[in-house]
């Protein structure tokens, strides 16, 4: 299982971002790219010391500057059946 290819089945479900500098970014995960560039929606977004609190309707998080993820496990789940689902088509059978 690749690290992209769980973040992409993570469309839609909650998703907590921590950057390098120490600010968390709460919010559900609406696109990413192969840079893992996020694009999150109804975000509260959390200064690094936990004493400020802004609310986002969307923000742009550049991969470089993540330092963590935390993900749902559903997630996992999700990937899981998306991979059952390839090998079936796969070897689906013909000759």
């Amino acid at each position: 299982m690749l690290p992209l290819t769980l973040l992409k089945s993570s469309t839609t479900l909650p998703l907590l971002v921590e950057l390098k500098s120490g600010t968390t970014y709460n919010g559900r995960l609406i696109s990413c790219d192969h840079y893992m560039n996020l694009n999150l929606r109804e975000v509260v977004c959390t200064s690094s010391d936990g004493t400020q609190f802004w609310k986002l309707n969307e923000c742009y998080i550049r991969g470089s500057s993540i330092k963590y993820l935390r993900l749902p496990e559903e997630a996992v789940e999700n990937v899981q059946e998306e991979e059952r689902r390839e090998s079936q088509q796969y070897h689906g059978g013909g000759r």
